[in-house]
């Protein structure tokens, strides 16, 4: 990040764009400007084909002037600093302060652009941003203006190494609540970098950041444990706080079952010691008589011999018998039914 301090004593945190970038943002814009010049040039030469030389030559300058140096202007001014190359890039023209530029600013950087880059085919340009501190051209000196890159790539997330194994749980009951949230950002940042620093200076950063912890906590670390290894302690038992926390059902959320209709005071419950009914039979229904196995077979063997009683008396079977339910006896089976009035 640029060290560069404003007027007001700010310092500002920008990231400068360098040679390479801006040479690949320059030549992007070159070709399409370029590009954009010939084919109106040869428009303008078959339109200004009655012309005399000096008005074919005061359009040729006129279009030169209008394309490679005002159309930059106007789209550095209305963009922002943000020309198709820039744009491509990730790149962006600002103030020294870090606003936004205006004309003024944009007018500076595309006449000197002619000298430095036009005229000289970029050299001029190339050797001022090798020299100058934070890559700028003689345009940007001038206008007080700075390339700076907007997009950066983001920081890649290190976690947090765990404690050691006999350290898990040893401070369930430290009271975190006094520590800030700055300290807990530098001990963070320590323990993701320490295996970058040297040795001596870890070492005696994390005794920095250990005594600093006790003095909020109230608590010395148990005898014999390193500091890094007790700051890594502490940061995991909060870490489990804060995990707990998330997990933990939210107060007002209504109990299991609450809400539910309470069971009917003065039903009978069930009579221990019944038989339980055998599975695959339909239960027995109250009032209903259950049919015994065998009866059906013994009453058809009564009346079977009952009707051979009545035929040896030479009497006919009374109505009902089994012989005149299935047809036989005196009688046929309509005579039957209409002798009763049962129609067919």
């Amino acid at each position: 990040m640029s060290g560069w301090v404003t007027g007001d004593a700010v310092v500002l945190g920008l990231q400068p764009a360098r040679l390479p970038s801006r040479a690949l943002a320059v030549l992007i814009d070159l070709v399409v400007v370029w590009a954009a010049y010939l084919l109106i040039t040869l428009g303008l030469a078959v339109a200004t084909a009655s012309l005399d030389e000096a008005a074919v030559m005061a359009v040729s300058i006129a279009s030169f002037l209008l394309l490679l140096v005002g159309v930059p202007i106007a789209v550095e001014t209305l963009s922002h600093g943000r020309s198709l190359g820039k744009l491509a890039c990730g790149l962006r023209v600002v103030r020294d302060d870090g606003g936004p530029i205006r004309f003024r600013h944009a007018l500076v950087r595309g006449a000197m652009g002619v000298v430095e880059i036009l005229m000289t085919f970029g050299v001029v340009a190339c050797v001022a941003s090798l020299v100058s501190e934070r890559g700028r051209r003689l345009g940007d000196v001038f206008a007080g203006t700075l390339v700076v890159r907007e997009r950066i790539p983001a920081a890649r997330l290190l976690a947090v190494p765990p404690p050691p194994p006999w350290l898990v749980g040893r401070f369930a009951g430290l009271d975190l609540s006094a520590v800030p949230e700055a300290l807990w950002l530098e001990i963070r940042q320590y323990l993701t970098r320490a295996r970058e620093l040297d040795p001596a200076v870890g070492r005696r950063l994390a005794e920095r950041l250990a005594d600093e912890l006790v003095a909020r906590t109230g608590t010395p670390p148990p005898p014999g444990v390193p500091a890094d290894a007790y700051l890594a302690g502490v940061v995991a038992e909060r870490q489990a706080r804060d995990a707990r926390r998330a997990l933990a059902p939210a107060s007002g959320m209504t109990a299991p079952g609450a809400g539910l209709a309470p069971p009917i005071v003065g039903l009978t419950p069930p009579v221990v010691g019944l038989t339980p009914p055998v599975a695959g039979l339909t239960p027995a229904v109250a009032g209903v008589a259950v049919p015994v196995p065998g009866a059906a077979f013994a009453a058809f063997g009564s009346g079977c011999a009952a009707e051979s009683d009545w035929a040896s008396s030479g009497k006919s079977a009374p109505l009902g018998s089994p012989r005149t339910r299935s047809g036989g006896g005196a009688g046929s089976p309509g005579q039957a039914r209409k002798g009763h009035g049962i129609e067919p």
